[in-house]
């Protein structure tokens, strides 16, 4: 293949055993990997300026062409502990939810489940960049990713996203999938699928090289978030795209 193709994906820790398998296959001479936050992937796909992306998954029908292409993503069938709404006070005094720019299934998510699992009225605030430091009083914000697991002792009141919709659904949650904007060769999506696949036979060795003391790896790459999206994901995330259309 002459042409690169262009893979995006967002470094959070999340996403290191599947970018460890890219990066330690025969493809990494075929493609090119592309890091930036979720909300800018879903931007860069509709432009067509990157070819694949892990794509959060509230952005999939606003990609012209957009289509899953592998069998692997970010999801969780209860805790996900990177995505929660944090507060200083209880669920039925929050008054007002700063939405973090990064991620807008998060936000989508957050806001479905405050009006129709909470049954709360709230204001909702964009986050500028310092945003963690106004989560005081009766203002809570949604903090995803990193971020999020780092902020966990920091506040007395932890509402973890995936789980609240797993007790007002029953399913589980897709975050993010691999989507593609344009039509990929067979033989690339089964090499893709297969280097996603052997990225998650190497946890211990993503883990020894991402030291992260805020929170145990080991427990969030194998209890937290499921890495393979299996029928039950799928009727998941079918779900939440039927609810936020």
């Amino acid at each position: 293949m002459s042409k690169k193709i262009k893979i995006g994906a967002v470094s959070y820790l999340n996403t290191k055993p599947l970018l460890y398998g890219l990066e330690h296959s025969d493809l990494i001479n075929e493609i090119d990997i592309v890091l930036d936050y979720p909300a800018l992937l879903a931007k860069n796909l509709q432009e067509g300026t990157i070819d694949v992306a892990l794509l959060p998954v509230a952005a999939i029908p606003s990609i012209p062409g957009g289509h899953i292409v592998s069998d692997y993503g970010i999801a969780a069938d209860g805790n996900v502990v990177s995505v929660a709404i944090f507060s200083q006070v209880p669920m039925e005094e929050i008054k007002t939810v700063y939405l973090d720019y990064q991620s807008r299934t998060s936000v989508r998510l957050a806001q479905l489940l405050l009006e129709q699992y909470w049954n709360k009225k709230v204001e909702y605030k964009p986050a500028t960049e310092n945003f963690i430091e106004y989560i005081n009083g009766t203002n809570a914000g949604v903090i995803i990713g990193d971020r999020a697991l780092k902020q966990l002792h920091n506040f007395e009141y932890v509402y973890d996203l995936s789980a609240a919709w797993n007790a007002f659904t029953g399913l589980d949650f897709v975050f993010a999938a691999w989507v593609a904007n344009k039509p990929l060769p067979a033989d690339f999506i089964a090499r893709f699928n297969a280097a996603n696949a052997e990225g998650l036979k190497h946890i211990d060795v993503v883990i020894a090289e991402n030291p992260f003391p805020y929170y145990d790896l080991a427990t969030y790459y194998t209890d937290n978030i499921k890495f393979q999206l299996d029928d039950q994901k799928k009727k998941g995330l079918a779900k939440f795209l039927e609810l936020i259309r």
